[in-house]
């Protein structure tokens, strides 16, 4: 038990670490600079952490399945919710520094930009996941827990959606990262299929 809370500890800090070099960016600090562009580069640095904690969120599953080590599991809700922190601080980002809080230029892109439109529904998708990560809210929701919350392939789907809209012309980034959902995804898949064959032939 010590040693998962040491552990989970050490994830936490490290999970926080692109916040802190971000910050440090954000004000030219430790030799950390966003560059030309430093809003576009917040934007897009804190949108791919998002979207990498939502896949490191996904592969525990398969992990530890494959690995044996069950005490992977622990570490989801918490890898879980750095992806919304870090989606968060995305759209508060885009909200305030980009749109200056304009809820009209904001509506506007929502409805006219395609791929904000995309980013918007998953946001969106993912509050009640943050919200319902609680114990007490897996007990009150039972079975409809597990339900809610495969909700989680879907926001995948539309984040790496996302991202390959929103870039114009070098497509090779968020295509990894595709090709990275479409193996955990294609795993679920496969291991569904596999438990569906084995109950049909004892059957």
């Amino acid at each position: 038990m010590q040693n998962i809370r040491l552990l989970k500890t050490l994830v936490f800090a490290a999970c926080l670490i692109p916040f802190v070099l971000l910050g440090l960016a954000a004000f030219n600090l430790a030799g950390q600079s966003l560059g030309a562009n430093p809003i576009e580069e917040l934007l897009h640095q804190l949108g791919l952490w998002g979207l990498r904690f939502l896949l490191f969120t996904l592969a525990i599953t398969p992990l530890r399945q494959l690995s044996g080590k069950t005490w992977l599991l622990q570490l989801r809700r918490m890898l879980g919710l750095f992806s919304f922190f870090y989606i968060l601080l995305h759209f508060l980002s885009y909200a305030i520094l980009d749109q200056g809080l304009s809820y009209i230029a904001i509506i506007e892109d929502i409805v006219e930009r395609p791929y904000i439109t995309l980013g918007m529904i998953a946001l969106l998708m993912l509050i009640p996941l943050a919200i319902s990560s609680t114990n007490g809210w897996m007990r009150r929701l039972g079975r409809r827990w597990k339900k809610l919350h495969q909700l989680v392939y879907v926001i995948a789907i539309l984040g790496v959606w996302h991202f390959f809209w929103q870039v114009k012309l070098d497509t090779r980034e968020p295509l990894i990262y595709a090709g990275i959902l479409s193996v955990l995804l294609g795993y679920r898949l496969w291991l569904k299929f596999s438990k569906t064959r084995q109950a049909a032939t004892k059957s």
